[in-house]
């Protein structure tokens, strides 16, 4: 499993091959032995394969092909809802529609998330994550019928890869890794941690075709604008609210 993670890569072109039900479930049962707050399991996962709910599901993921190529579409939400109910069943009050629950409830589905991606690349299946979930997640949770007290986390689509991409780099160790205490970046540090990345053709080309001088420019001026983030921001905090989670 090492050498799995270690040689990953995502993959957003899939063969045209279903995966058994049986495999899919195998997956995702094993994935719930993940870390979870208090034994709780805060989590919900969609399953989505049929045709017509993929095209649904499309348009809130921009577009993006593999929501329609994949055979498979999980989508992993947050749920206290679940929780909730049996607490008060059990003549329990429940007091988790508030922002510290929705965190908790956030990390427990990245963790399920991400064992199970980790086990579907052992068994040799390709995955993407869609960070486009919370940019529109009011669509996504008309689409999948998400009650109160359930939210879209992240995206997952799931197929046996068709070739193998090139890896995409990351950055070196010490870039991420900080002993006993926070040691903030100097001027050397920055340019030290990020030289490379910006050294590859790849990433100059991509400069190039944004017309713009540097990498970093392309992220601020084009693929995450402070003025799409504020806005995306607005629009996660009014559908937190709607969904139960902010008061």
């Amino acid at each position: 499993m090492f050498e799995t993670v270690k040689n990953r890569r995502t993959i957003r072109q899939y063969l045209l091959k279903d995966i058994a039900p049986k495999m899919l479930n195998d997956l995702l049962e094993t994935s719930f032995r993940a870390s979870t707050m208090g034994g709780m399991q805060l989590y919900s996962i969609i399953v989505t394969r049929d045709a017509e709910m993929k095209e649904k599901l499309s348009p809130a993921h921009f577009n993006q092909p593999m929501v329609k190529n994949a055979p498979v579409v999980l989508t992993f939400c947050a749920d206290i809802r679940r929780f909730s109910k049996w607490c008060e069943q059990r003549n329990a009050v429940p007091g988790y529609n508030n922002l510290m629950s929705f965190m908790n409830a956030s990390m427990d589905t990245l963790l399920v998330a991400q064992t199970f991606c980790t086990l579907a690349e052992e068994a040799g299946l390709g995955i993407c994550y869609l960070g486009t979930t919370t940019y529109n997640p009011q669509m996504i949770i008309d689409t999948l019928q998400l009650p109160e007290l359930v939210f879209p986390i992240t995206t997952i689509t799931v197929g046996y890869p068709d070739g193998i991409p090139a890896q995409v780099d990351r950055l070196p160790l010490e870039a991420t890794v900080h002993q006993e205490v926070f040691h903030d970046y100097t001027p050397e540090d920055i340019n030290q941690i990020y030289t490379y990345r910006e050294s590859l053709q790849e990433n100059k080309q991509f400069v190039e075709e944004n017309k713009k001088k540097t990498l970093a420019q392309v992220f601020t001026d084009v693929r995450y604008t402070k003025k799409d983030n504020e806005f995306m921001s607005e629009n996660l905090l009014k559908v937190l609210r709607q969904q139960g989670f902010l008061k």
